[in-house]
């Protein structure tokens, strides 16, 4: 790949996303020009096996007495040098199997793997070594795109909500919701004149798929199944929409573990799975309080639009159709790997990537660091 990023109206980027899940790493190709999306490309997960997701999960627990975003104790060091690896190694394999020309990519969209996300105190911290990974790519890589939106005051996610913007500009519907249901579920209302509306609804899979993972030894409720077999328990569901957060206006966000299981502990696993699923998807629903109008259409998108029983109570709490991301033309799997490409070309361009209505920042504002490829030796 080249080492200078070119100018042009429309920009050839990657996006790489692993964000708060530990399921992998998605790529996706995008051509823009940081307004309007010229062509969607081909997308791939590359999974994490089970000695890599659970390096992460040590790092998300190391990461919790972090006092300063650029401290690695315990095995943050050696997961964020393992992350950035993965990642290279990803793009790598992205451009082999899809047939794709990297001397042709002006720029790599790099979200990195967070492991805490506390912009109250001030910190966000994704791994990722955004150096090493343009080194290692010899492309220009745009990274740590959250941090300047915190040091302003904002909450630093979510940050897709412009991708969502420009994905949707054609559909009728309006305003319409694009809920992302990762790790962390966020939801983005876009109204019928272009403005926005986001922040993060509550728990996405991280729960049920720590659930899960502790009762069957593998990490989701595959389609929803457990779920549906089990009882809700209500007063666990109320017990779970007291949390402060959910009293609170937006802007906000959450951290991946701001919420624990320990209060179903005594549950069946069919149980617990049909509880969390059930407070996901309420969690969601009671977001439409702080829309100035309810949603035409909701659109559902990330790994639990897979989760029928999700599906299935979201729909039953709010009064307009509930479709997955495919039905809106929208690839469910790849946007938000899409939304890095399409971020680092705003970040190259100098557009805002976030604003007063999406994460809280004082105004619009862009983000992100760049690392352009060292001269070869």
């Amino acid at each position: 790949m080249h080492g200078k990023v070119m100018m042009s109206k429309v920009m050839r980027a990657l996006g790489l996303m692993s964000g708060t899940s530990l399921d992998g790493i998605d790529v996706a190709y995008l051509e823009t020009d940081g307004e309007t999306v010229s062509k969607r490309g081909p997308a791939l997960t590359f999974p994490y096996d089970d000695r890599m997701r659970r390096l992460l999960a040590t790092a998300i627990a190391d990461a919790k007495t972090l006092k300063s975003r650029d401290d690695r104790p315990g095995s943050l060091s050696e997961a964020e040098r393992e992350v950035t690896d993965r990642h290279a190694a990803a793009v790598a394999q992205f451009l082999e199997k899809t047939g794709t020309d990297g001397a042709a990519i002006d720029l790599i969209g790099f979200h990195g793997q967070t492991v805490l996300h506390r912009p109250e105190a001030g910190l966000t911290v994704q791994l990722g070594l955004g150096q090493q990974l343009a080194d290692a790519t010899r492309c220009p890589v745009i990274y740590d795109f959250r941090a300047a939106d915190v040091a302003a005051g904002g909450q630093g996610a979510p940050l897709v909500p412009v991708y969502h913007r420009a994905l949707t500009a054609k559909l009728p519907a309006r305003p319409l919701a694009i809920v992302n249901i990762g790790g962390v579920a966020n939801v983005t209302w876009i109204g019928g004149d272009g403005s926005l509306i986001a922040f993060d609804t509550g728990p996405g899979n991280a729960l049920l798929d720590d659930w899960m993972m502790q009762h069957v030894g593998s990490a989701r409720d595959e389609n929803g199944e457990a779920a549906a077999q089990g009882r809700v328990d209500e007063d666990a569901v109320r017990y779970f929409l007291g949390h402060a957060y959910f009293m609170k206006p937006p802007p906000k966000s959450l951290d991946r573990n701001t919420f624990s299981v320990d209060a179903i502990a005594e549950l069946s696993t069919d149980d617990g799975a049909a509880t969390l699923a059930a407070f996901t998807a309420q969690a969601i629903a009671i977001s439409r309080e702080y829309m100035p109008q309810e949603p035409e259409l909701w659109i559902v998108a990330g790994g639990g639009r897979h989760n029928r029983t999700i599906m299935r109570m979201l729909a039953a709490q709010v009064h307009h159709d509930v479709v997955p991301a495919e039905a809106a033309n929208i690839d469910g799997d790849s946007v938000e790997a899409e939304a890095w490409a399409y971020l680092a070309v705003r970040s190259v361009k100098g557009l805002p990537i976030t604003f007063p209505g999406t994460t809280g920042a004082p105004e619009p504002m862009t983000g992100g660091v760049r690392a352009d490829p060292s001269p070869a030796r």
